[in-house]
C-alpha cells in the first residue's frame, strides 16, 4: 500500500520552522534598523502655530540662543521661551502684525502657545543640556545649522550610535565656551587647518575641563 503523503512532506515541519526563524529574524532586523530615529525622525518638520524663523532671529539679527532658551546652561532641558520673552521685542517690533496674534494672546492670558515638539529622546534616555553646553558642545552638534532654518526640522539622527560617536571622541566636537552659540563659527576657513586646530585645541579642552568620555549604559540609561 503506497504512502498517503509524499515523502517530501516529512521535511515540511523542519522547513516551516527554519522559514519562520529566517522571516522573523529579517523582520526584527528591519524594524531594529529602519525604526530608529535616523529614519523616523530626520527631516521631520511640523507646521508650528506661529511662523518663527531662526534664520531671521538667530542669523540675521544675531540673537544669542540663550536669550530665548535661557535654561540651557543650568538645566537638563532646553526651555521653550514664553510669550512674554517674545513680547520683550515685539511690544515694539511688528507689534500689530497678524502673524503674532497668538503670541500677544498668550502673553495676555498666560495660555501657552501649543508649539509642536520636534527634538526629543525616548523616555529611557537621560540627556542633560547643561552638562554638554558647559563643556564646549555647541547647539549645531545635535540640532544642525539651526540658525539657517526658516522652519526648524529634525536634522540629526539622535540614534545611540550618533551619541556614542561623540562620546568616544569628544575632542572632535568641543569648542571654546564663548563660541557655543556662535553657530557660524569655525576654527579656520581652510578645512585642513581647521581640522588640525580642532584636534590640538579639542584635546586640550578635554584634558583641562576633565571631560569624561562616558560609554557605559548607565551614563545615558537611568
Amino acid at each position: 500500500m503506497s504512502d498517503i503523503f509524499p515523502k517530501w512532506t516529512n521535511r515540511l515541519p523542519l522547513q516551516i520552522a527554519v522559514g519562520t526563524v529566517l522571516v522573523g529574524t529579517a523582520v526584527t532586523a528591519g524594524v531594529w534598523y529602519y525604526f530608529t530615529p535616523k529614519y523616523t525622525r530626520v527631516g521631520y518638520q511640523p507646521i508650528q502655530p506661529v511662523a518663527f524663523s531662526h534664520a531671521i532671529h538667530a542669523d540675521q539679527l544675531g540673537l544669542d540662543c540663550r536669550y530665548c532658551h535661557s535654561a540651557v546652561e543650568k538645566s537638563w532641558y532646553s526651555n521653550v521661551p514664553s510669550a512674554s520673552t517674545c513680547m520683550n521685542c515685539h511690544s515694539q517690533v511688528l507689534k500689530d502684525s497678524p502673524k503674532l496674534e497668538l503670541v500677544r494672546e498668550s502673553a495676555a492670558t498666560g495660555k501657552p502657545i501649543p508649539w509642536v515638539h520636534i527634538h526629543k529622546t525616548p523616555d529611557y534616555v537621560y540627556f542633560n543640556h547643561s552638562v554638554h553646553v558647559n563643556r564646549g558642545i555647541s547647539c549645531v552638534e545635535c540640532h544642525g545649522q539651526i540658525n539657517k532654518m526658516d522652519e526648524v526640522y529634525h536634522a540629526k539622527p539622535f540614534s545611540m550610535t550618533f551619541c556614542l560617536d561623540c562620546h568616544r571622541n569628544p575632542a572632535a566636537r568641543v569648542r571654546p565656551p564663548d563660541k557655543i552659540t556662535d553657530l557660524n563659527w569655525k576654527w579656520n576657513d581652510d578645512p585642513k587647518i581647521a581640522a588640525e586646530m580642532q584636534k590640538q585645541n579639542g584635546e586640550k579642552f578635554v584634558h583641562d575641563w576633565k571631560v569624561q568620555s562616558l560609554q557605559s549604559c548607565s551614563a545615558c540609561h537611568r
